[in-house]
């Protein structure tokens, strides 16, 4: 069977209408503008600051908005609907991701540029900002798979908002505890590491470490989140 895009803007118009009538976890999406916002007027001009807004926006936006739109299909059993449809898996979770994306870039360019973030390279930052967005979006989509409501997607996307939030935090106890090196690979931190490589003047090839580890993050995630789908197909 071939892709459809047709198919998956399908997909994608139904989710916003969703999405737009949820005022619950559409106004989430204000939380990392509001912070962006008010680091801009104290003029506080930090890679660890930009990018607690930024990480903030992957998890709350990414993965949140995400798996509460998952779960909801569950929720009303229209996501079996979906499956037993001619739209193949790849259809079904690109349409269902493409608003979560579109939602999150569009906050980060937002939150960057009210916290006046401007960093040395823009194309750099840029690409590991959309592999990063990959990442959050199909965590998401995996939570909501496993979630049976979406008041329990609410509770089961805290830990992860809790610790891609914050965790930008993970160097300075890797550091502290030994124990907890493996931390530092964690793709918020590769991200802030790699923007910080940018603002010292790092080429591309300097960064390809940090966009490689991001980048088996998201393909981990996504051979989980197939292999679940598959599974509740079959249920």
């Amino acid at each position: 069977m071939t892709f459809s895009w047709k198919r998956v803007n399908a997909i994608f118009q139904k989710d916003f209408k969703d999405f737009s009538r949820n005022i619950a976890v559409s106004i989430v999406i204000f939380l990392p503008l509001i912070m962006a916002a008010v680091y801009g007027r104290m003029g506080v001009d930090s890679i660890q600051v930009h990018f607690m807004t930024i990480n903030m926006t992957f998890a709350m936006v990414g993965t949140y908005v995400q798996c509460c739109l998952i779960a909801e299909e569950k929720e009303k059993n229209t996501l079996r609907g979906l499956m037993l449809s001619p739209a193949n898996t790849f259809e079904i979770l690109g349409g269902k991701s493409l608003l979560s994306f579109v939602l999150t870039i569009t906050i980060i360019f937002f939150s960057a540029f009210l916290s006046e973030y401007k960093p040395a390279s823009i194309t750099m930052v840029a690409v590991a900002i959309i592999l990063s967005s990959l990442f959050y979006i199909g965590m998401g989509t995996l939570l909501g798979l496993i979630a049976k409501s979406v008041m329990e997607s609410s509770v089961i996307v805290l830990p992860v908002i809790g610790v891609f939030t914050v965790g930008s935090f993970a160097t300075v106890w890797a550091q502290k505890y030994p124990v907890l090196k493996a931390l530092e690979y964690m793709p918020n931190v590769q991200l802030i590491d790699l923007a910080e490589k940018v603002e010292k003047g790092a080429r591309f090839v300097n960064v390809l470490s940090n966009l490689g580890i991001i980048g088996a993050w998201v393909v981990v995630v996504f051979v989980l989140t197939v292999v679940v789908y598959k599974k509740r197909m079959v249920d």
